[in-house]
């Protein structure tokens, strides 16, 4: 019977791939069996948004328990959420026209990254967990700006339609927050001190 690796990543983002990599540590990829809206209308307001984006972890990491049972699991998932009364949760845009619609209610506003991320240790139960925070303002702009921007670069697959790491850094006046590839998708320092705690990197 095949081993389980030791480091399971619970996600199908290209980005958390990549960034995980980083670490130089082996691992792979599975697709968690979770659904992330099912509970959304009833839970985001009730827990808020930090919670909430460490219970949508916990639910990835735990989706994965029974295939890799031997393995740690890592899962994170991130919020975008403007402060409104009560606070705007921003989904996937999913296609250019709402894409712009969402640029366009950013514009010239402040909004929130958060990210929860969870290593779960499938043995025992055991569970790390961290949240990474981040308060970016965007500048005012226009429509035609916004649209040429979705149309040349597609950030179809990114709430709030944006990706910093490419031209939608143009399109910000300041950027607040302690890991800068938190804003990707995985906060690779709050991930490396969970890791070494649990004694999958290197520590002093």
């Amino acid at each position: 019977m095949p081993t389980s690796p030791a480091l399971i990543l619970a996600s199908t983002s290209p980005y958390r791939r990549e960034l995980l990599t980083r670490l130089e540590l082996p691992f792979e990829v599975a697709a968690p069996d979770f659904d992330e809206r099912a509970d959304e209308e009833r839970l985001f307001p009730a827990l808020g948004p930090a919670e909430y984006a460490l219970h949508l972890a916990r639910g990835k990491a735990h989706s994965l328990v029974s295939a890799y049972p031997s393995a740690w699991i890592l899962a994170a998932d991130q919020l975008a959420v403007l402060d409104e009364d009560p606070p705007k949760l921003l989904h996937k845009p999913g296609d250019s026209d709402t894409a712009v619609a969402q640029l366009l209610r950013l514009a010239g506003r402040t909004h929130h990254l958060i990210t929860g991320v969870v290593l779960l240790h499938a043995p025992t139960g055991a569970r790390r967990e961290a949240l990474d925070r981040h308060a970016l303002t965007m500048r005012p702009f226009g429509a035609a700006e916004a649209r040429a921007y979705v149309e040349r670069h597609r950030p179809l697959d990114c709430a709030g339609a944006y990706r910093i790491e490419d031209a939608g850094i143009k399109l910000f006046t300041k950027i607040e927050g302690e890991d800068f590839s938190g804003i990707i998708g995985l906060p690779l320092l709050a991930v490396a001190a969970l890791l070494r705690a649990a004694e999958l990197l290197p520590a002093p």
